[in-house]
């Protein structure tokens, strides 16, 4: 099986274990999909496209409609826990045509925490939207150079340089350079 098969097979069984498990929590709540879409600031149409598996939601929408359901982002994508204990490559919740890709490998309860990996192809970026106010980044680079684009400017990152940032702002992700890089991401608060 190809890279690119693969990928597309691990994105669709995101799309649809998220869909899934959105549907579920919403009929729990008794919410129709009128709700939960004003609840979660997505259109109705979206939002029945998730559920039914046929959407590819951005990681900002998934984060509105997890808010909304009172659960969090890494609650809805990541697999049940395999009771053998086997080790995953982690969940692919986003790539790019250019190969640019972000894995959530796990996360904590409480306190609640995410750990990615993420990777961006040269010339690769990937636009963020402000988390919940409080809410935190750790960044730390494996390989490349990464560009954190804030508000009040950029920050760059060589290999094994590591900074924190605020993620209640917008903030984007970039690779400006010739070499792929690869960074690892732990968010708090979000």
């Amino acid at each position: 099986m190809s890279s690119e098969v693969a990928a597309s097979n691990a994105t669709q069984q995101f799309v649809t274990r998220i869909g899934e498990r959105i549907r579920a929590l919403r009929k729990q709540r008794g919410w129709t999909v009128q709700q939960l879409s004003e609840a979660g600031k997505v259109s109705r149409r979206m939002l029945t496209d998730i559920e039914l598996g046929q959407a590819n939601p951005s990681l900002a929408t998934v984060d509105r409609v997890a808010r909304a359901l009172d659960t969090d982002f890494a609650a809805l994508a990541l697999p049940e826990s395999d009771p053998a204990g086997t080790d995953v490559e982690g969940t692919l919740v986003w790539q790019a045509p250019d190969g640019s890709q972000a894995l959530l490998l796990g996360a904590t309860q409480n306190p609640r925490a995410e750990l990615w990996r993420w990777t961006l192809a040269p010339g690769g970026h990937y636009a963020a939207e402000p988390d919940r106010p409080g809410a935190q980044e750790i960044h730390h680079v494996l390989a490349g150079r990464l560009t954190l684009a804030l508000q009040d400017g950029p920050h760059v990152l060589d290999p094994g340089q590591s900074a924190v940032l605020p993620s209640d702002q917008e903030y984007a992700y970039r690779n400006e350079g010739a070499d792929p890089v690869v960074f690892m991401r732990v968010v708090t608060g979000a």
